[in-house]
C-alpha cells in the first residue's frame, strides 16, 4: 500500500466515523422537530438531550480529523473541493455553529416561549447541515468538482439531482441512527414508552432511508452514469448488496427490540 492509499484509507475511516457518530447527533434534530408539544414531547426532547449531551461536541472532532487529513494529504484536491463547493460547505459550517449555540443555550433557557425559538433553530440546523454536507459529497462523487481553484460551477456543482438525493439520504440516515441510539438509551433507563416511541421512529426512518438509497440508483443512472456504473458493476455491486443486507438485518433487530446489537 502506497502512502497516498494509506492516507486515503484514514480519510475514509474518519468520514465513516463522522457519518455514524455525527449522523446520529444531527438525527436527533429530526425527532426534536417532529416531537410536537406537551409532556410526551418534552420527554422525547429530554431523552435526546441526556443521550447526546455528553458526546455531541466530541462527535465533531471526527470532522476536524477529516479536514486535517484531507488538507495535509491531498492539498490540491482539498483546494479544489473547498473552492468549488464553498457555498454548501459554508452553509454547513454555519449550521454547525447555530446548532451548537442553540443546543447550549436552550439547556439554560426557561421553558415555554423562551425556548421555542432555540428548539426551532436546533431542529432546522440539524436537518440542513447534513443535507448540505451530503450535497457536497454528491457533487464530488458525480464528477462536478474539477481540479483547480474554483474551477467548477459554484451552483451546479451541488444543486443537481445527485447532490439532492445524497443530501436526502444523509438526513434520513442520521434520523435512523439517532432513533436506534435513543431507543437503546431509553431501554437502559427503563423508559418503556420512549423505547416504543423511538422504535417506531427507527423503523419508519430506516425504511425511508432504504427507499431513498434504492431510488437513488435510478437518479444516478440518469444524472451520474459513471458513478452508477461503478455501483452496479464489480466490485461496487458487492458492496451495495452488503449495504442492503446490513440495512435489512438492522431493521430486523430494531423490530425485535434488540437495540444494543442494532446500534
Amino acid at each position: 500500500m502506497s502512502l497516498a492509499e494509506l492516507v486515503g484509507a484514514l480519510l475514509v475511516l474518519g468520514l465513516t466515523a463522522y457519518a455514524v457518530l455525527g449522523g446520529a447527533d444531527f438525527g436527533t434534530g429530526v425527532w426534536d422537530l417532529t416531537a410536537g408539544r406537551g409532556p410526551r414531547a418534552d420527554r422525547i426532547r429530554a431523552q435526546a438531550e441526556s443521550s447526546m449531551g455528553p458526546v455531541w461536541e466530541a462527535n465533531h472532532v471526527w470532522l476536524i480529523f477529516v479536514l486535517v487529513v484531507f488538507w495535509t494529504g491531498f492539498p490540491v484536491a482539498f483546494g479544489s473541493v473547498m473552492s468549488t463547493l464553498s457555498v454548501p460547505l459554508f452553509l454547513a459550517a454555519v449550521g454547525i455553529i447555530f446548532r451548537g449555540s442553540a443546543f447550549a443555550f436552550r439547556g439554560v433557557a426557561a421553558s415555554g416561549r423562551a425556548r421555542r425559538p432555540l428548539d426551532a433553530l436546533f431542529a432546522l440546523s440539524s436537518i440542513l447541515t447534513p443535507f448540505f454536507m451530503g450535497a457536497a459529497i454528491g457533487g464530488i462523487a458525480s464528477g462536478r468538482v474539477p481540479v483547480g481553484n474554483a474551477a467548477g460551477d459554484p451552483v451546479a456543482s451541488w444543486l443537481n439531482p445527485t447532490s439532492a438525493i445524497v443530501g436526502a439520504i444523509a438526513v434520513a440516515t442520521g434520523a435512523y441512527l439517532a432513533a436506534v441510539y435513543l431507543a437503546a438509551d431509553a431501554a437502559r433507563a427503563g423508559r418503556a414508552d420512549l423505547v416504543e416511541a423511538f422504535r417506531r421512529r427507527g423503523l419508519l426512518s430506516g425504511a425511508v432511508a432504504g427507499a431513498l438509497a434504492l431510488g437513488g440508483l435510478a437518479v444516478l443512472r440518469a444524472d451520474a452514469r459513471p458513478l452508477y456504473d461503478g455501483l452496479v458493476g464489480a466490485p461496487g455491486l458487492a458492496l451495495v448488496a452488503l449495504s442492503a443486507a446490513a440495512g435489512v438485518a438492522t431493521l430486523a433487530l430494531v423490530w425485535r427490540r434488540a437495540f444494543g446489537p442494532a446500534r
